[in-house]
């Protein structure tokens, strides 16, 4: 039987298309809805900021995204309609906390050509209809009674067909909506009509306007007690309303998105294609509009809507560079704008091309994304894994080991840090200035290596060192008593719970300590026959307190030994084989199943299904994290248990739908980590590295990880070359020329893959475009190069007739064109073929060999295939070439010799 292949979404979409405010989830609470794609996400306004409620998925792209409020009810609902022309109507559940569908339907047409410039979804502002226009020529009415229910649809024909926009008109007695549209000479105009409910017909409406701006493209409806309509041109801005005209010119600019700020409509924010961002304002009396002005405010990504939510902050939705939130203050900065970021939320899209590196050389691929467009354009570093955020960092060298103490039992969150080192151990602790200052714990014996320490039972610290066993008053910090190895013996591991101590002295021995109020009383002692080399009391049964087992690892025989307490008893032993020794066990639980996990010396772990009543082993798995010693430690996230896996290759284990799963985590090498959970830093980590010991949050578990490379230009092609640890891409720039227009310029760029700095650019010929990259090698050369296949898209052709295969060589961190050769059409891709280069051509397939003629190397045609359209596409596999064409599907041809 083949293979299954199990394809699952990575990352939910994070393209910004659609955005409204509104009260949805109560009367008294403000929200931003925001649709991404497939997804909608539902937050509340807080006095702290955004606060995520829902995040809930549709089957379906979203088109339109309306809220509106039904007559006589006290909250709004949400209209929805998707690109299939399906549509419902959500309302907000109080009692689940959850969205439910009010309505839903079907509004596709057997007949009718789709609209070019996207679908329209309006709401009447008394609820008194919803609008749809998605086919050329066609209104389509879903009437709203006076209960809120939806009625049946149907279509009013329109005469405008090529329509730009459509708005319904505020304070009408009958629904009216103004239409901007096209005629076939390509002039502009606005027209309205009525909406006749009874005879399902359109009236003649209020008024009309001819011959507006060539580049008018958007309306917007401006509330009583003004009315009438806003129209935006590229290079003006109207407002009429029957009698009133008034008319400003703006700087060219084509305006993509609006956001009303005042609910009487006498502000708008507008958001040109370059980001900026306006501020239209209407002077009036209440009545009549005297004036329109418009402020540049400041710089934005480039916004596909626009939402106005409170005391000056705005949410820029972008589908080109990351969404924001911005406040806009009454001061400008020194630069002269008036836009504050106060944050960014990720945007990867639109992604138009990619490639899989190991960067890290760990073994673990990272993808490398072409995303945004425009000034937003950015390289995107992907990686599974989890982020560790850095909170505080100083240098510590020669970390032994770390636990976190809470100065009294009862306490929430961990006041000490406790670092020990090869000679001494150190205490630290957070003071009144969130800041890690060093203490004392006097009971502690601070002139030694600590093994262990941990929280006891009592309100009692437990430290271990090599020399002895000794048990402190947490909240007087002075010792209570101390046990003490036989002479000559050391205690060489440690390990305990809150009321237990296990301790491996020399020679084989196992100690087992109680802890009661001030006391510690040896209750067990058992000789094995080889060296402990770890330990774990870790509780998993009922009570969090106590254990009723002990896991230990042995040296010699290489195992893992399961004894009960309190006899000592050994029930269980588990051979894990080779020669590598176990250096950390753990006892754990997820999902309430218990487990032991073992590392052993070269970076393997094995793990274990644990009955915790009887010591019993099952269902052995083994697993590589890395290559060098692995130490466990367990730690809470979201109220949930996971375990850190500390080594070359930190790793987080934890458990989903009751499987283990395994997620690596951004840092380089960690040798000790401890959870330190302080007031100032919940739920963070004490982490040591070489040389340095960081508190850090950790991230969502199993969440991408995304770094963001910003190069104010749109990256379209990517290649990367392992030989010169680099990246080359096809980007292109834009710009404003001297009289305001758009200049675009095409450039190959070299980025070196560790920095991601641009150390070298080639620009393109005027009107050339880079439409393919790769990095291949040629037979009979050493060196590897990049070639890059372009195309001149010259504006009176329609495809393009001449292309260029440049071949670049990388020295000293610079690009060298090596060889170019002129093609008749667009080099739409290349392939490494067989120590030669394939090209797709337009419509054909040719193969390239690399020869020396005069002592340069240059292209030479070897062989072609014609007969298709457009080749845009083209794989290969030994002697075998696949063409994926843009009309004639797929064909396999072979190459022979």
């Amino acid at each position: 039987m083949s293979g299954w292949n199990y394809v699952v979404t990575a990352q939910k979409p994070t393209n910004v298309t659609h955005s409204c405010v509104g009260y949805f989830t109560n009367p008294q609470e403000l929200n931003l809805i925001i649709a991404k794609c497939t997804r909608i996400e539902i937050h509340l306004l807080t006095a702290s900021g955004l606060q995520s409620m829902l995040d809930v998925p549709l089957y379906g792209r979203i088109a339109t995204l309306e809220l509106f409020r039904p007559p006589g009810e006290s909250q709004d609902v949400l209209f929805i309609s998707f690109e299939r022309y399906k549509f419902c109507v959500l309302q907000w559940d109080a009692e689940t906390g959850s969205p439910i569908t009010r309505a839903m339907g079907d509004v596709s047409d057997r007949t009718g050509r789709p609209t070019d410039n996207g679908q329209i979804g309006i709401v009447d502002p008394d609820c008194r209809l919803i609008g749809l226009h998605l086919y050329d020529g066609m209104f389509k009415v879903i009437p709203i009674d006076n209960k809120g229910q939806l009625k049946e649809a149907f279509n009013i024909r329109l005469e405008e067909l090529q329509v730009l926009d459509i708005k319904f008109l505020y304070g009408c007695a009958n629904p009216t909506i103004a239409v901007l549209y096209q005629d076939n000479k390509d002039a502009r105009h606005v027209k309205t009509y009525e909406v006749n409910l009874k005879e399902k017909d359109f009236g003649e409406g209020p008024w009309l306007q001819n011959n507006l701006d060539n580049g008018a493209g958007l309306l917007i409806p401006v509330p009583l007690p003004l009315g009438g309509a806003i129209i935006i041109g590229e290079q003006t801005i109207v407002y009429y309303n029957g009698s009133v005209f008034k008319a400003i010119p703006i700087r060219p600019s084509i305006t993509k998105a609006y956001g009303r700020v005042d609910s009487d409509g006498s502000r708008y924010l507008l958001s040109d294609h370059n980001g900026m961002l306006y501020l239209l304002v209407i002077s009036h009396d209440k009545e009549r509009v005297s004036a329109l002005n418009v402020e540049p405010l400041g710089e934005t990504s480039a916004a596909s809507t626009l939402s106005y939510l409170d005391n000056g902050v705005v949410f820029v939705g972008s589908s080109y560079g990351d969404s924001q939130l911005i406040r806009l203050n009454h001061q400008a900065d020194v630069k002269g704008s008036y836009v504050e970021v106060l944050e960014s939320f990720v945007n990867l899209g639109p992604i138009v091309d990619l490639c899989v590196v190991d960067l890290e050389r760990q073994g673990q691929g990272q993808v490398v994304t072409c995303s945004g467009a425009f000034k937003d354009g950015s390289l995107r570093i992907v990686r599974n894994g989890i982020g560790i955020n850095e909170q505080a960092s100083v240098e510590l060298q020669g970390i032994k080991g770390m636990w976190s103490l809470r100065a009294s039992s009862s306490d929430v969150y961990d006041t000490f840090l406790v670092v020990s080192f090869i000679s001494e151990t150190r205490i630290l602790a957070m003071n009144t200035d969130d800041e890690l200052e060093e203490t004392e714990i006097d009971g502690f014996d601070s002139e030694a290596q600590t093994l262990f320490c941990h929280n006891a039972v009592h309100d009692q610290l437990v430290q271990v060192t090599a020399g002895s066993l000794r048990l402190v008053n947490a909240k007087t910090r002075k010792q209570l008593t101390e046990w003490k190895a036989p002479a000559p013996m050391t205690i060489n591991v440690a390990t305990a719970n809150a009321s237990q101590v296990l301790l491996a002295t020399g020679g084989g021995n196992l100690v087992y300590i109680e802890i009661g109020q001030g006391t510690l009383t040896g209750v067990a002692h058992s000789q094995l026959e080889y060296e402990i080399s770890c330990l774990d009391i870790n509780p998993v049964g009922e009570n969090p307190e106590r254990s009723n087992l002990v896991a230990v690892g042995m040296w010699t025989d290489i195992s893992v030994r399961i004894f009960a307490l309190p006899s000592l008893t050994l029930i269980n032993k588990e051979m894990l084989g080779g020669e590598i020794i176990p250096r950390s066990v753990l006892f754990c639980s997820f999902d309430g199943l218990a487990y032991l996990l073992c590392a052993v010396g070269d970076g393997h772990l094995f793990n274990f299904m644990l009955n915790p009543s009887t010591g019993e082993l099952s269902d052995r798995k083994k697993i590589s994290l890395g290559t060098q010693p692995i130490a466990l430690r367990t730690f809470r996230s979201k109220n949930t248990t996971h375990v850190f896996a500390a080594s070359d290759r930190p790793t987080v284990i934890y458990s989903s739908n009751k499987k283990l799963l395994y997620s690596n985590v951004n840092l380089k090498e960690v040798n000790h980590m401890c959870p330190f959970n302080s007031a100032s830093f919940p739920d963070s980590l004490a982490i040591g590295k070489e040389g340095e010991l960081t508190i850090g949050t950790i991230d969502d578990i199993q969440k991408l990880h995304i770094r963001t490379v910003p190069l104010g230009e749109r990256p379209c092609r990517i290649a990367h070359q392992e030989q010169s640890r680099s990246f080359a891409i096809c980007s292109a720039k834009y710009s404003q020329g001297p009289n305001n227009e758009d200049i675009e310029t095409h450039y190959v760029r070299l980025i070196e893959d560790q920095t991601f700095e641009i150390t070298s650019g080639f620009a393109l010929d005027l009107y050339e475009i880079g439409c393919s990259i790769i990095t291949c090698s040629f037979t009979d050369d050493s060196n590897v190069y990049y070639c890059v296949g372009t195309a001149y898209a010259l504006p009176e052709e329609s495809e393009p007739t001449k292309g260029r295969i440049l071949v670049f060589l990388v020295e000293d961190g610079k690009l060298q064109l090596v060889a170019e050769k002129e093609m008749k059409g667009a080099v739409y891709n290349l392939n490494a073929f067989n120590g030669k280069l394939l090209a797709g051509i337009n419509q054909k397939i040719a193969l390239y060999k690399w020869t020396l003629r005069d002592g340069t190397r240059v292209l030479e045609i070897e062989s072609s295939h014609h007969g298709h359209i457009l080749a845009l596409y083209v794989q290969s596999r030994g002697d075998f070439i696949v063409v994926g064409d843009l009309m004639k599907s797929i064909s396999l041809l072979i190459y022979k010799k």
